[in-house]
């Protein structure tokens, strides 16, 4: 996928994993680095956006290793628990770049180019839902965020959240849109017709007792 879909569900796996880890879901330091996790596995290739930013290294694992290759592995996966287990870095930092490290390799098995999962043999695996760049791909990376919204068991006021990510500074003071007015019981609304029926099948009674007796017959 593009380095923009990994950006996006490398945060979007956070927000779904950390509620789990005891963290919070949506501070602004694990998601960004969830985000450079989610970019990390394409050191491997020198023209991707990691790549460019870490020549000459980008260049040399291309050059013995190829792309989608050690770093698109299950050695990656096992590195990534050994990390974790001894703890070589705090895991609040450590926690949110493995997680969107995880998800890249997810996107990837995702398209037709899969990955080497038992490198170094040469056996692909893939689950291929669209190709990298389609314009299929956007819509599948908006599924899977809406997904890592949908699990959250507290989902923030907007307010909150817009005003943590620094996109309003007085959010307190706007309210929310008024919730829609309820409707009436089902009850409530046969009743009324009833008793509607009722009222004027009476006043029709009563004009026909109030007519005489001939005019009834004429």
């Amino acid at each position: 996928m593009m380095a923009g879909s990994h950006v996006a569900l490398g945060m979007a796996a956070w927000m779904a994993a950390a509620p789990h880890l005891g963290q919070p879901p949506l501070a602004p330091g694990p998601m960004a680095l969830a985000a450079l996790g989610g970019l990390l596995p394409d050191i491997d290739h020198p023209k991707s956006w990691v790549g460019r930013r870490l020549r000459p290294a980008s260049d040399i694992l291309a050059a013995f290793l190829g792309h989608r290759g050690v770093t698109h592995s299950l050695l990656a996966v096992v590195g990534c628990w050994l990390l974790l287990r001894h703890q070589a870095v705090p895991a609040a930092w450590a926690a949110p770049i493995i997680i969107g490290y995880l998800s890249h390799l997810g996107a990837d098995l995702l398209t037709p180019g899969g990955l080497r999962l038992a490198w170094p043999l040469r056996g692909t695996w893939a689950l291929p839902l669209c190709r990298t760049g389609s314009a299929f791909e956007p819509l599948v990376v908006a599924l899977l965020i809406a997904a890592a919204w949908a699990s959250l068991p507290q989902r923030p006021d907007p307010r909150t959240l817009a005003e943590r990510w620094g996109l309003c500074f007085t959010c307190e003071a706007l309210p929310l849109p008024p919730p829609a007015p309820p409707r009436p019981p089902r009850r409530r609304l046969a009743a009324q017709s009833t008793d509607g029926f009722q009222h004027a099948f009476g006043l029709r009674q009563g004009g026909l007792e109030g007519q005489s007796p001939s005019r009834m017959a004429g």
